[in-house]
Formats: structure tokens, C-alpha cells, sequence
């Protein structure tokens, strides 16, 4: 099972987000875990993996133009990433700073390709958002997240 965290960052938070998401897809047996910043990525590339978790950090309730210029580009690609497994987590600078929104907006997104989206019943439901520098809780949550997303693609996938 492949899996990519793609991500963009100004100030190191979310990349330290996507190391740590990493982290946590690589201890689920079978995957192969791939960590690309958006800079100079194909978007046409994502048809290679089975799962793509998405980290960006919060503009404006959104995601970055970065990471939204590669879902434009998707276009290209767009109906051949449905059945694959999709997440989320973001960077802000403060809390109501519209973490949430650009958590969604990934995810929205994913959905437009037909991708099926691992979510959390019973914690950060719709991905794992960090306010300012993530601390020792949210590597843990984004951990989790990676390997939740693993597992439902080994599955998928009949693995």
C-alpha cells in the first residue's frame, strides 16, 4: 500500500505535522510511506497511491493556494483517484482561526475525486489541527491519523 503525506509550510509547523503523520502510516505493515512538500509536485503523481493524507496550513478558513493549485491541476487526473483513501490536518496561528474550514476544504477536495475519507469518531473528527508549533499531544493525534489512514487503505485494499 502507498501512501503520500503531501504537504506545504511556511513556518515548519505542518511540516512537523507531516513527519509526524509519517511516523504513524509507517507502522502499519505493508505501507509504503512517501512524505512530499507541494513544492514542484506533479499533481498527476497522486494516481500512484492508494492513500494521500494532505496537510496545509490555515489561510483564510482554507487551504494554502500551494496545496490548492495541485487539487486544480488534479483535474487532469480527475475520476481516477475514486476508491482511494484521503485526510487532512492543518497549522494555525490561533484558535476560531478557521482550522476546521481548512481541514474541510482538503476534504471537500478529496470527495470531488470520489476518494473516501477517514475521519474520527471520537476525537478531531475531521482531521488533526495544530494552534501555532505542534506540542507532544498533537504529534500523538497526528500519529494516530496516519496510521487510522493506513490501516483503512490496507483494508480497502484486502490487505
Amino acid at each position: 500500500m502507498k501512501l503520500l503525506v503531501l504537504y506545504d509550510s511556511r513556518s515548519g509547523n505542518t511540516e512537523e505535522m507531516a513527519k509526524a503523520v509519517a511516523r504513524g502510516a509507517k507502522k502499519v505493515e505493508g505501507s509504503e510511506v512517501e512524505v512530499k512538500k507541494v513544492d514542484g509536485f506533479d499533481a498527476k503523481s497522486l494516481e500512484g497511491y492508494d492513500a494521500i493524507i494532505a496537510g496545509s496550513p490555515t489561510y483564510y478558513g482554507e487551504m494554502s493556494g500551494k496545496l490548492k493549485a495541485v487539487f486544480d491541476d488534479s483535474v487532469e487526473i480527475h475520476g481516477r483517484l475514486e476508491g482511494k483513501v484521503g485526510a487532512a490536518f492543518t497549522s494555525a496561528g490561533g484558535t476560531a482561526t478557521g482550522a476546521e474550514t481548512a481541514i474541510l476544504s482538503i476534504l471537500q477536495a478529496m470527495l470531488v475525486h470520489g476518494m473516501v475519507v477517514q475521519g474520527n469518531s471520537s476525537d478531531k473528527h475531521y482531521g488533526v489541527a495544530s494552534v501555532g508549533k505542534p506540542d507532544e499531544k498533537t504529534k500523538k493525534l497526528c500519529e494516530e491519523l496516519g496510521e487510522r489512514t493506513a490501516k483503512l487503505a490496507c483494508r480497502l485494499l484486502g490487505r
